[in-house]
């Protein structure tokens, strides 16, 4: 908890802080990562060029510094579970308690940095107060997931053989991995990621984290990749090009122990698949589960696609429904996609209200936040209530960049 001595400065200079957050954020990492160059490898390049890593972390400290004063505005997702999913999010990177030091000290520097002559001794505690209630929160949650998985964080990875590769759609492909040590493959809950470990031709090493898009094997893993394609400037998808180019059967790639806080839910109450592109991923894993383990459990999936060249893992949903005894499943194209005998077809973006909704149904969605955002809105509006409606996002979490997103 705050000190109350200091929560009258958090709320006084909140408001500055957000209002130069990205400033914040860009100054933190142009001095760590150009004075510590070896941390590059923690951080996405891609994320870093877009601005959206750098959004990310402006959003999550300001938005645990408004949670801390009871002011994170009324639609803003509750803060346990946001701190939760970072935590899955550090664990699977391999975050060690000792770099939050160092991300202290340069984060610190930064805000004196931007705001200058404001950042007295006492706006300065304030806010180094406020980092370490955040960071142990954080180490304390990621300690703990790593004794449940068995991983040291000092050697977080697990050595894996491409077993198998299969094309899904345009611009996406399936990965099968199987564990070079002969031991089996981890168990996880269905809706979790890995994270991989590429090194990339020019010498420098990037992590990305995907969803298993099957149910748990002893013998192997799977992913489902799509290849970034870059947008109006932005740059293409460093690992994902690389998995595609470069990445066949006989490879090895450097995989984490599975994590993820968008898993399945243990119960019988029904199950509400929302996804976009390749958000398909762990809504794939979770009916593929259900199917072996529940086959009587009510599920409806909704995925929403450019066009039917580029929906992967369909037929994965086709045959995972048909074992179950209650399934609906609803696919919007924003290009006409045709009749289809084995699912409802619809033309342009999802619209939330055709959705089939009960009452006491969890949701779990994955795709663009503004997709996300959007649909959580659209739920809540028909009733169901924000813990009902859970979501995985792929690559710096967003959600928290503006206060009181939906």
């Amino acid at each position: 908890m705050l000190s109350q001595s200091h929560a009258a400065t958090i709320q006084a200079t909140l408001p500055a802080v957000q209002a130069n957050g990205e400033k914040i954020t860009d100054a933190f990492y142009r001095t760590l990562l150009g004075e510590n160059p070896e941390l590059m490898n923690l951080f996405s390049r891609s994320g870093q060029a877009t601005g959206d890593q750098r959004r990310a972390l402006g959003g999550a400290v300001a938005a645990f510094a408004a949670h801390l004063i009871d002011e994170p505005g009324p639609d803003a997702p509750h803060f346990d579970l946001i701190m939760e999913r970072i935590a899955h999010k550090h664990a699977s990177l391999g975050v060690r308690p000792d770099q939050y030091t160092v991300v202290g000290r340069y984060l610190m520097r930064a805000v004196g940095e931007v705001l200058g002559d404001a950042v007295t001794a006492e706006v300065a505690g304030a806010w180094d107060e406020v980092y370490w209630l955040f960071a142990c929160r954080l180490i304390g949650l990621e300690s703990r997931l790593y004794t449940r998985a068995g991983v040291d964080p000092e050697q977080p990875w697990r050595e894996y053989e491409i077993s198998h590769r299969r094309v899904e759609a345009v611009d996406t492909a399936s990965f099968v991995l199987c564990p070079v040590d002969g031991r089996p493959a981890p168990d996880y809950r269905p809706g979790q990621y890995v994270t991989v470990a590429v090194d990339l031709p020019d010498g420098g090493r990037q992590l990305r984290q995907y969803s298993m898009s099957q149910a748990p094997s002893p013998g192997s893993l799977r992913i489902t990749v799509r290849r970034v394609r870059g947008v109006d400037g932005t740059p293409d998808g460093l690992v994902s090009g690389h998995l595609h180019d470069h990445i066949h059967p006989g490879d090895r790639l450097q995989v984490s122990a599975p994590f993820g806080d968008l898993a399945l839910i243990p119960g019988d109450d029904p199950v509400l698949l929302i996804s976009a592109g390749v958000g398909i991923t762990p809504m794939a894993a979770i009916i593929d589960h259900i199917a072996h383990t529940q086959p009587s459990r009510h599920v409806v999936a909704v995925h929403g696609e450019q066009s039917p060249g580029r929906h992967p893992l369909r037929a994965d949903i086709v045959r995972s429904g048909s074992q179950l005894a209650s399934f609906q499943h609803l696919v919007w194209y924003e290009e006409p996609g045709g009749p289809s005998n084995d699912v409802q077809v619809h033309t342009g973006l999802v619209d939330a209200d055709l959705i089939p909704l009960r009452p006491d149904a969890t949701a779990y969605l994955c795709g663009p936040v503004p997709f996300m955002r959007h649909i959580r809105g659209a739920l809540r509006r028909r009733g169901l209530p924000s813990e009902r409606i859970r979501y995985e996002v792929f690559g710096p979490d967003q959600w928290t960049a503006t206060r009181g997103a939906r």
